[in-house]
């Protein structure tokens, strides 16, 4: 089978970048041939105002390149990643002009929301699910800050809903878990066509066994990913059990101030993933205090991997992937408190801690290994081909 694989690239590498070059190169370690059109988000610095608007919500460059691509040589799916904000829904539109197949996966809540997450002022808003032009985000200027460059995404949504994109230029749509599923044809697209395959991990790292006796985080060091509510957690937990930052992100200086009181906070920056596979290893546990629904956190499956417990907000895609007392616990989102309490408790019950790496390395082989995905992959693109018919 022949892919065409289509992305704009973040600024800041992140799980959605890591996932689809995983998506990729399963594919061609299994005989697919896999080409790959891409846009980069540091080119937006180049582009004038107006002119990146009228690209975000429709790129006549890509409409052409699209379709000259497919032109040249016959693929049998079209599979977007992220079109946001260079590629555009154009891409959708170009396939469809070739007859081929479009499959999009859905990492992030952007055909539903402004600033793609359902956070605002620190908390979980819906305020513009299900609804036909996404006022409120431009209200309260939710992408970047910016009311104007809020209005282009709205513009953006709104066009392409009166022109039935969603629902009409897409054969099947790919969600990361059922919440996330369950999210989308609340907002409006058809549910027919959103089937669940989540992220995995390939390769597959090795077992680790906690001996480092620390917790973890991984992941982007800004408001939605909880970082005020570690932090008050581990000033609280005072030296009881170091913690180690991995990652980058505008809260990087309240993090060294935090490295600075001396209450066993240590921030690492980034670090390659298989440094990030070593952390992982030698954690007691992974601490995800994420105050966002999230897509499916790449994190906290590659925790899983390793056989390492996690220990997750309840809210979102974190609600069904972390099951209390079988591989992680769980605590109330954004209260350190009960994050406190949970972290006291995993150090006061060892063994069944030891019995949660077992666990968590379980749930990994039997829902998230590289042969499973590929099967669930393959018979997406065989209906996507079917629907398209």
């Amino acid at each position: 089978m022949r892919i065409l694989s289509v992305h704009n690239r973040y600024q800041i590498r992140g799980g959605e970048d890591e996932s689809r070059e995983a998506e990729e190169r399963l594919l061609r370690d299994m005989g697919h041939q896999v080409e790959v059109y891409e846009e980069n988000n540091d080119r937006v610095a180049t582009l004038g105002t107006i002119q990146l608007a009228s690209r975000t919500v429709w790129s006549a460059q890509t409409y052409r390149t699209i379709k000259t691509v497919l032109t040249e040589q016959t693929y049998d799916v079209v599979h977007v990643q992220n079109f946001f904000p260079l590629i555009s829904p154009s891409v959708y539109y170009a396939a469809k002009a070739q007859g081929v197949p479009v499959v999009q996966t859905l990492r992030n809540y952007r055909l539903l929301c402004p600033n793609a997450q359902f956070f605002r002022d620190g908390r979980v808003c819906e305020d513009c699910l299900g609804k036909f032009v996404p006022l409120p985000g431009v209200v309260h200027a939710c992408y970047r800050g910016n009311r104007a460059a809020t209005g282009v995404v709205a513009t953006m949504l709104t066009a392409h809903r009166a022109m039935g994109t969603w629902t009409n230029l897409v054969d099947i749509y790919i969600a990361l878990t059922d919440f996330a599923r369950d999210k989308f044809i609340q907002g409006g697209l058809p549910a027919q066509k959103i089937v669940v395959k989540p992220n995995f991990v390939h390769p597959e790292p090795e077992i680790g066994y906690g001996r480092g006796g620390d917790a973890l985080f991984v992941g982007r060091l800004s408001p939605e990913k909880g970082i005020d509510t570690l932090l008050q957690a581990w000033e609280r937990l005072d030296n009881q059990i170091p913690l180690k930052l991995v990652g980058d992100g505008p809260l990087v200086p309240q993090v060294t101030e935090a490295v600075g009181r001396g209450f066993g906070v240590e921030w690492l920056g980034r670090r390659p993933v298989a440094e990030v596979y070593e952390l992982m290893k030698d954690a007691a546990f992974l601490v995800f205090p994420s105050q966002w629904y999230e897509g499916q956190p790449r994190t906290i499956i590659e925790s899983f991997a390793v056989g390492t417990p996690v220990i997750a907000s309840n809210l979102g895609a974190m609600s069904s992937l972390v099951k209390p007392y079988h591989n992680g616990l769980h605590f109330y989102p954004g209260n350190w408190e009960d994050l406190v309490e949970q972290v006291e408790w995993a150090l006061a019950h060892q063994e069944e801690v030891t019995r949660m790496r077992h666990a968590a390395r379980a749930e990994f082989e039997i829902n998230y290994t590289a042969q499973e995905n590929y099967r669930q992959l393959m018979g997406i693109y065989e209906k996507a081909i079917e629907n398209s018919r």
